[in-house]
């Protein structure tokens, strides 16, 4: 089976060759089912490796097998989480192509096969992220993938916004990459390799942590960081969703996202984990502060907006607080928590921005105050968006409640009421749009000059805006939501997932992780109905405003908190290096 590694990534990008090749001869119809084949065919492959993946499975790419314990040649490392990894963005990916059939108004230059090329090469860079055993290739693939994500943040490139966004996003992800590859350059100036395993092993034999490990570190964990948008690195994310396609909203935080929380994970294993690495106090300190510093960022700027999409940016962002707070927790039940948890948010985020898209394509807008009561008729899509919501607060059986339980027991202490409240917040303001959109409750808001950004008047992505919603944009959330509580209530399946991740003590509920959930979703039920019923008590605060600002729009803003957060990593990680 280790030989069918390199197909992960060669089947979408075979795809994407024949579509760019003969997509303008292609029928619109024939270009996205080619497409759909292409996406869905890897995602049976990554499954069927993912079940075959004990003992992990390791290719040498074109035969360049060691030598002598040395070896110039590509590595691929087909283990549980990387293979998880590869199936979850195969699957988004086929999500995302089923919802946006037919969905754009027309295929720039009569170029039917443009779209589903772009999405196939971002499914082949995601998939040889996840797999990738050596860390040069990894960044490769990386670039590969965000490359093609500036391409696809920016398709409507006609639009000034759009291509703001886009720019936002390619250079602060390019920093991040410049940065990966500047740390990859000591890491290799040190030890001579690139393969994640014996750049470990290097750095073990050269002794204890000096400088340049630490350098190396807090760079490579720089751009890792740039890509899961966590707090201060965050800026773009919130830019691209409000400008990018509503198929591409659901990769980059359904899984885009997850994937660079997932590097820092893998990194610090293979590379950073022995003697010669970073100490695990210092790792643990770095994540924590990090990850609590994005949580409640990323929370208070959820609720203080009235532009959907960026809300449900912003709730990406905090949850990537949770996930860094359980991958430094460094323990094999924070493993498998985080995993659940990233199952199960990939499917409720992804449906999420669905459910979004039809409203742009339906009422072309996405302000929580100009839709008001307007979406009353779309009694399908404000269930799901309610269920979404829900799922997000933690409400078992879903598996972002599973993922939230088995954290909050790993971590315990002050950090289970953090996770409480951020998913509280985060869900409650989504409950908050469902209340006033779908059901028109309490009083109009006002339009508060406040708001730089509010997500009136925008241009639907489809010819013209729909009268009838297609039913593959009320299915594909739905089929989501479903899969997405499948994670936390089948039978096995978080057993699955531990023994793939940690292989230790499988997830289970516990009835203080199902009391936490239900406490979660009742708060955030709560705080919705106080918003609706008296707006003016949750109404934003003065502190508040300051820090919404931050979110500029000036490129310049963006690469100094960079920079500030690059510093400030380095000096989290530092006091057990340079204090030897």
């Amino acid at each position: 089976m280790h030989h069918l590694l390199p197909v992960l990534v060669t089947v979408p990008l075979l795809g994407a060759t024949l579509l760019v090749a003969g997509g303008h001869r292609l029928s619109r119809v024939a270009a996205e089912t080619i497409g759909c084949a292409f996406a869905a065919g890897t995602a049976g492959l990554a499954i069927a490796l993912l079940l075959n993946s004990s003992p992990p499975l390791t290719d040498w790419v074109g035969g360049w097998t060691p030598k002598g314990g040395e070896s110039v040649g590509i590595v691929l490392v087909g283990d549980g989480p990387g293979l998880g990894m590869a199936a979850l963005a195969s699957l988004l990916t086929v999500a995302a192509l089923a919802y946006s059939w037919h969905y754009f108004d027309e295929p720039p230059r009569r170029h039917a096969g443009a779209f589903p090329a772009l999405m196939l090469l971002f499914q082949g860079g995601m998939c040889g992220f996840a797999i990738a055993g050596d860390l040069f290739d990894a960044f490769v693939f990386f670039e590969l993938m965000s490359v093609v994500a500036y391409a696809l943040t920016g398709h409507r490139v006609e639009e000034p916004k759009v291509v703001q966004g886009a720019l936002s996003f390619g250079v602060l992800n390019s920093l991040g990459a410049y940065a990966v590859l500047t740390g990859i350059a000591l890491l290799y100036a040190r030890t001579g390799e690139l393969t994640m395993t014996k750049i470990g092993q290097g750095l073990d034999h050269h002794g204890g942590p000096d400088a340049l490990t630490l350098a190396a570190f807090a760079l490579v964990l720089t751009g890792l960081l740039v890509k899961a948008a966590a707090v201060p690195f965050h800026f773009w994310l919130p830019d691209a969703h409000a400008v990018a396609p509503t198929p591409v909203c659901m990769l980059l935080s359904g899984v885009m996202v997850e994937l660079g929380a997932y590097g820092v994970w893998r990194v610090y294993r293979t590379v950073f984990s022995g003697p010669g690495g970073i100490p695990a106090s210092d790792l643990e300190r770095a994540l924590v502060v990090l990850g609590v510093l994005t949580a409640v960022v990323g929370a208070v700027m959820c609720w203080y907006q009235r532009h959907i999409k960026r809300l449900l940016a912003y709730s990406t962002v905090a949850h990537m607080g949770l996930f860094l707070i359980g991958i430094g927790a460094l323990s094999p039940e924070a493993d498998d928590g985080v995993a659940l948890y990233i199952l199960g948010h990939a499917g409720v985020k992804a449906a999420l921005f669905a459910c979004t898209g039809v409203l742009l394509d339906r009422y072309g807008s996405v302000d929580e105050h100009a839709l008001h009561g307007r979406a009353r008729e779309l009694r399908g899509v404000a269930v799901l968006f309610v269920l979404g919501a829900l799922s997000l607060a933690g409400l078992p059986p879903f598996g972002i409640g599973l993922g939230k339980a088995v954290l909050e027991e790993a971590v315990g202490g002050p950090l289970t009421v953090l996770f409480v409240a951020v998913s509280a917040v985060t869900a409650g303001a989504v409950l908050r749009v469902a209340a006033r959109v779908f059901l028109g409750l309490g009083p109009r808001p006002g339009d508060e000059s406040s708001y730089e950004t509010t997500g009136i008047d925008e241009e639907p992505e489809t010819r013209h805006r729909l009268t009838r919603v297609p039913d593959t944009m009320t299915a594909v959330p739905a089929v989501l939501l479903v899969a997405s509580l499948a994670v936390g209530a089948v039978p096995g399946f978080a057993r699955a997932v531990g023994r793939a991740v940690s292989g230790g003590t499988a997830p289970y509920w516990t009835p203080a992780g199902v009391l936490l959930g239900l406490t979660s979703t009742a708060l955030a039920l709560g705080l919705a109905a106080l918003a609706v019923t008296r707006p003016k008590p949750l109404a934003e605060p003065s502190w508040a405003t300051p820090l919404r600002r931050l979110q500029s729009g000036h490129i310049g803003d963006y690469v100094s908190w960079l920079l500030v957060g690059t510093t400030l990593l380095a000096a989290l990680a530092a006091p057990g290096i340079l204090g030897r």
